[in-house]
């Protein structure tokens, strides 16, 4: 069987679903790897190193994609190359199922394989696989990274001579695995570190790391069974509001990374709570894609709101996105090892596999 992965689009997507080194695997486990010229010359990785492991290089995506058995993405490919993409050739991605709807039920009907590596169960089995924690990982870190950039102020204490500078105070909303990430990241670089989260299960986490979980009387545990956040009762978003209200008033930067999977993302950070923070406070929002977390997040841009900066950005793993590359190509590596049966040289759709019965688009 041929695997095949074509260039995205580089102002929208930067990372790459086959480096060399995942190649090198594809070609050890029986498969046969082919891609267009120059797939990643952006991230300075040469046709060459492609080639140096057993790499076949074809001219344009056309060819790798009429070559393919198995083509493997970051997102949706785009309408030419959707309709090159032929009866009994598997895509998989993140390809974003709720948003692409029409699309991949238009891929569906053409008795073609979609999995959609998002859908994933959270089992045991699936973590090496697990594309949305490694990912989100990244994110945590960079939004940390990012922020303080912005920010005006040193983040550790500093005892001079002339004086002594207070250490920066963090609020992260949302401990999930990038706002986990986000904690450590600030406690790392001298920061003092709050964090709030509707799933107490979080509080544990929070506070290993260092940093102090704030939660409100009567907290309730908004888990899923999946592990993820559900939405609140009217009665528990307003004591959660009245105590991020009051805390935002001695924060110095904020990290938002609240989500409802298949939902908009919960405005959390009001109008009027960001008026009582300080000049020169920034808020990065993880979530402004999904309509963010404050009521002024703006996708792609710098908001100011009485001094206060707000950022939020289309794909902020573009800024790492060798890092990012060398993780989802292990997750996706991960994810074929389970689906190819090495032995008749062909994908095995056991849809008694959870794996695969979740991730598979009927």
């Amino acid at each position: 069987m041929i695997i095949a992965s074509i260039s995205e689009n580089l102002s929208i997507e930067k990372r790459i679903a086959i480096t060399p080194e995942i190649a090198k695997k594809y070609i050890s486990l029986g498969l046969e790897v082919v891609l267009p010229e120059n797939y990643a010359d952006h991230l300075g990785i040469k046709d060459k190193e492609y080639l140096e492991h057993g790499v076949k290089i074809f001219k344009n995506d056309k060819e790798a994609i009429n070559n393919a058995d198995i083509i493997v993405q970051l997102g949706l490919l785009n309408e030419t190359n959707s309709s090159l993409v032929k009866e009994n050739q598997t895509l998989i991605g993140v390809l974003n199922p709720y948003i692409n709807k029409d699309k991949i039920e238009s891929l569906v009907k053409k008795n073609i394989n979609i999995f959609s590596l998002e859908l994933l169960p959270r089992i045991t089995r699936a973590q090496s696989m697990d594309i949305l924690s490694s990912q989100a990982n990244l994110a945590g870190y960079k939004a940390v990274i990012e922020s303080f950039g912005n920010f005006g102020k040193a983040i550790p204490m500093m005892m001079t001579a002339a004086g002594t500078i207070p250490a920066a105070k963090v609020l992260v909303v949302g401990a999930g695995v990038a706002g986990l990430q986000a904690i450590a990241t600030a406690k790392r670089m001298g920061a003092i570190v709050f964090a709030t989260d509707v799933r107490m299960a979080s509080k544990e986490q929070v506070e290993s790391l260092g940093g102090k979980f704030l939660s409100v009387e009567g907290a309730e545990n908004l888990e899923t069974e999946g592990g993820y956040a559900k939405e609140a009762s009217e009665d528990f978003k307003k004591k959660q509001e009245d105590l991020l209200a009051e805390t935002l008033k001695k924060i110095d930067i904020v990290i938002c990374t609240a989500l409802i999977p298949g939902k908009k993302a919960p405005v959390i950070i009001k109008e009027n709570m960001i008026k009582n923070m300080q000049p020169g406070s920034v808020i990065y929002d993880l979530a402004a894609v999904q309509g963010g977390n404050t009521a002024f997040t703006e996708v792609d841009k710098l908001i100011e709101k009485n001094g206060i900066k707000i950022m939020g950005e289309t794909n902020i793993l573009n800024k790492l996105p060798i890092s990012a590359s060398n993780l989802y190509a292990k997750n996706v590596f991960n994810f074929i090892s389970n689906l190819y049966d090495k032995e008749n040289n062909k994908i095995n759709i056991n849809l008694e596999d959870e794996i695969i019965e979740k991730t598979l688009i009927k």
